[in-house]
């Protein structure tokens, strides 16, 4: 039975060249190191470094599978021999498991850590506790036995003017606090890019687009390394501490995926083997979504439709057992901040009506056109900070925007408090308890809305100013986070995306609120809004707006509705939510097809076939391959009459990543395919461990060793480093056809052939090259092969 074969034949691609059975066979014998007897391989033994990649190449996703396939038999046979090895192979199917359970140990517990510190240095800005400067704002007035309007002013919390002058009242007291702010906010933000600079570069940024890479199968050495780890965790905290307009939601993803690649190096299977390792990097960022928000259902989902290239069943339990873990974890450390289980809790009084949902569409459609123009904004904005002298002055630059943001930011109450406490804000239904300023309607009113909630009643002062706040706060936040998203420092997306969102939801949903109260009597709340009921709930749109701006960015469906609801606690509401976030996606799609991180992976040039993207373009597979009509003929390696020197003055000269083998010059006729660094290795393998191995030694890929002269230097054979069954197809076959090949595979190279002669080779950069050509982009923005 060949599955490859079978997926072909279903493609009708019925000239592909495949060895069958035999070959496979050959091929996994290879990568096991072991030769047919009657060849005197020097490559029996183990080789290190036989079978690996170099920093900046994509994996063999077909290799790396059936090497995992050959171990699991290997074990499964030995099993049936002794106890020992039953133990074995019982312990090796529950590592997985195991693994997850540590994952989501690690993760849950840094999280937690940087969710407090985060909530002390945040509040550190504003002032210090008295019994403990180790307690936030929060902790610190935890037992203060005042008037709930009075709690945030508690005696053992003091501000810096408090400290510094004795009062909180006048000019000089309102300018001493801003000056700290301002101070505190520099000196986060300083730290934090001088950190990233001097020990981990790749600490930088959301980290998403890189791990949608990294797990499509591209090697990035040291992204997801220790010091990756150390960095991010610290200067995560320092960032999102600054008052800078970012999250730490999307950093959190890279964060669990350090974590889950470190771990991955106490497993043989997964240490060795790059395809399952990615298995666990997929159940990695369920585990970042996770513990960001509190999902672990969202979480799933969302490596599941935005993250992951290969996502097996298994590892979707796994995935959700290891989010769970992660959850209650974080909600251990921290049980009373942001990491309860619902991180914005909502309970609104008044259901939705069928008419609302036009409003709900409007905020689809805000939210759609605010994705599409901030993605090509702050694309816009990073290519001008790569291809300009902005670009070499990233301390500058971050302490410019944290400047400027703390400067504009400390005024408005709104722009002043950090993104999550925000969004709460806005998600909040008022009640006869509240004394925010959004809830500032004449207190003379009468209320006769259900249990202690408020019903539809005119706008006071407070709301009008709170209202013109809110305004100006919506027109800076999606100025400054244009500019900050991408800077050298941890910068996530997901809770400035949602507070856009949610401002502007919150606007129109008072707005509807005050048409409703005046207009009652119209046609369009006749019937079910009757006066003085509680008809319509601000806090509902600022969720549902929050939900579509988010959509908007990172064109997430399914996902996002399910992490919204688990946000929230909100069950009711899944038909507003999918609502808007459809037509967030649709109006975004409209304008371009990229999210923020399918952008972001274009822009650093990074090898990622995007599932979503269409072929429509009639091109064949030999307009694609190398060498085009005209060009110099194909770099190829014959199975005998080759000696060592020639083959190593063939890889120096050039920079090919592997090179097909072939009977002759003369023929053309494939045999197979071996990789330049599998080479290199053997050969120097060779020299070092066989007598004899000499420049003029032959290379032979044959099956058979040639007659030995008594004058010539002993042969090296090398076939069981060739990969005796490489993927090939007819000059003929369609470009949309090749995509999906390449796609569904996983493959780094295809070969060309023509009535079983080899003509050319396509490589994941080849049909990169050619996509982006037909989109009028630069083709030469790829960078990686």
């Amino acid at each position: 039975y060949n599955p490859t074969g079978m997926i072909y034949s279903e493609l009708g691609l019925h000239t592909i060249l495949i060895s069958g059975f035999e070959g496979y066979s050959s091929r996994r014998a290879s990568t096991n190191g072991i030769c047919p007897t009657h060849i005197v391989d020097p490559l029996e033994e183990p080789v290190p470094g036989l079978g690996t990649y170099e920093d900046f190449n994509t994996i063999d996703w077909v290799r790396e599978k059936s090497k995992d396939r050959d171990r699991h038999r290997e074990i499964t046979n030995k099993s049936r021999e002794s106890t020992v090895a039953l133990l074995h192979r019982i312990s090796d199917a529950f590592s997985g498991w195991l693994l997850m359970l540590l994952v989501g140990l690690m993760a849950g517990a840094l999280a937690g850590g940087i969710d407090i510190a985060a909530h002390w240095m945040t509040d550190l800005k504003g002032g210090v506790c008295l019994v403990g400067f180790w307690f936030n704002h929060e902790h610190c007035c935890w037992t203060y036995n005042e008037t709930f309007q009075e709690r945030d002013r508690c005696p053992q919390w003091k501000s810096w003017a408090e400290l510094i002058t004795g009062t909180s009242e006048g000019a000089f007291p309102y300018i001493m606090d801003y000056l700290m702010y301002i101070f505190w906010a520099l000196l986060f933000s300083f730290l934090a890019v001088t950190l990233v600079r001097a020990f981990a570069p790749y600490a930088c940024g959301s980290g998403i687009p890189e791990i949608k890479t990294i797990l499509s199968g591209f090697i990035i050495r040291g992204y997801l390394g220790k010091w990756t780890l150390i960095i991010k965790t610290i200067t995560l905290v320092l960032a999102v501490s600054s008052g800078l307009s970012l999250g730490k939601e999307g950093p959190l993803v890279h964060v669990a995926c350090c974590c889950a690649n470190i771990l991955c190096h106490l497993f043989t299977k997964y240490r060795k083997n790059e395809a399952k390792r990615r298995e666990v990097l997929s159940a990695a960022a369920a585990v970042g979504v996770s513990v960001a928000f509190g999902a672990p259902i969202g979480g799933v989902l969302f490596s599941l439709e935005e993250v992951s290239y290969y996502f097996p069943l298994k590892t979707l339990w796994r995935s959700f057992f290891a989010a769970l873990v992660a959850a209650f974890t974080l909600r251990s450390i921290n049980p009373f901040g942001n990491s309860r289980l619902v991180l914005f809790y909502v309970e609104f009084h008044a259901p939705w009506h069928l008419v609302e949902l036009a409003p709900f569409i409007l905020l689809g459609i805000f939210g759609g056109l605010w994705g599409a123009l901030f993605i090509k904004a702050n694309i816009a904005w990073c290519r001008i900070r790569k291809t300009t002298r902005l670009g070499h002055y990233p301390i500058t630059e971050v302490l410019v925007v944290a400047a400027l943001t703390a400067l504009v930011s400390y005024p408005n109450s709104y722009t002043r408090m950090s993104g999550s406490e925000l969004i709460s804000e806005l998600f909040n239904d008022c009640s006869l308890l509240d004394s925010s300023q959004l809830c500032g309607y004449p207190a003379n009113m009468s209320e006769t809305g259900a249990g202690n909630s408020l019903a539809d009643r005119p706008a006071g002062p407070e709301l009008y100013t709170a209202l013109w706040q809110l305004a100006l706060a919506l027109i800076f936040k999606m100025t400054i986070t244009v500019i900050t998203f991408g800077m050298k420092v941890p910068s996530g997306l997901f809770i400035p995306s949602m507070a856009v969102g949610a401002i502007a939801g919150r606007l129109l949903g008072v707005g509807m609120e005050q048409l409703a109260y005046y207009n009652h009597d119209s046609i369009l709340f006749k019937g079910w809004c009757s006066a003085g009921a509680d008809c319509i709930t601000p806090g509902l749109y600022a969720m549902v707006g929050a939900a579509a701006c988010l959509g908007g960015v990172t064109r997430m469906t399914v996902s996002l509705v399910v992490i919204m609801f688990e946000l929230t606690g909100g069950l009711e509401y899944i038909v507003p939510l999918m609502a808007a976030t459809m037509t967030s996606k649709w109006v975004a799609d409209a304008l371009g097809r990229e999210g923020i991180y399918e952008a972001h992976i274009r822009l650093n040039g990074y090898p990622f076939l995007e599932a979503k993207e269409e072929i429509e373009h009639n091109s064949l597979a030999v307009d694609v391959m190398t060498p085009r009509r005209g060009d110099p003929a194909l770099t190829v390696l014959t199975q005998e009459g080759m000696t060592v020197g020639e083959v190593e003055s063939l890889i120096e000269s050039t920079r090919f990543s592997g090179f097909p083998v072939v009977v002759s010059q003369e023929s053309q006729r494939l045999v197979g395919f071996v990789l330049r660094r599998d080479l290199l290795i053997s050969i120097d393998n060779a020299r070092k461990r066989q007598d004899g191995i000499v420049s003029a030694s032959q290379v032979v890929f044959s099956e058979h060793l040639p007659p030995p002269s008594p004058e010539a230097p002993p042969p090296l054979p090398l076939r069981g480093i060739m990969d005796l069954s490489p993927f090939t197809v007819t000059d003929h076959t369609p470009i949309d056809i090749t995509v999906d090949i390449f796609r569904k595979l996983g493959l780094r190279q295809c070969l060309v052939t023509h009535n079983g002669k080899l003509l050319g080779i396509i490589t994941k950069k080849d049909v990169l090259k050619h996509m982006a050509q037909i989109a009028n982009r630069d083709p030469d923005s790829i960078l990686f092969n």
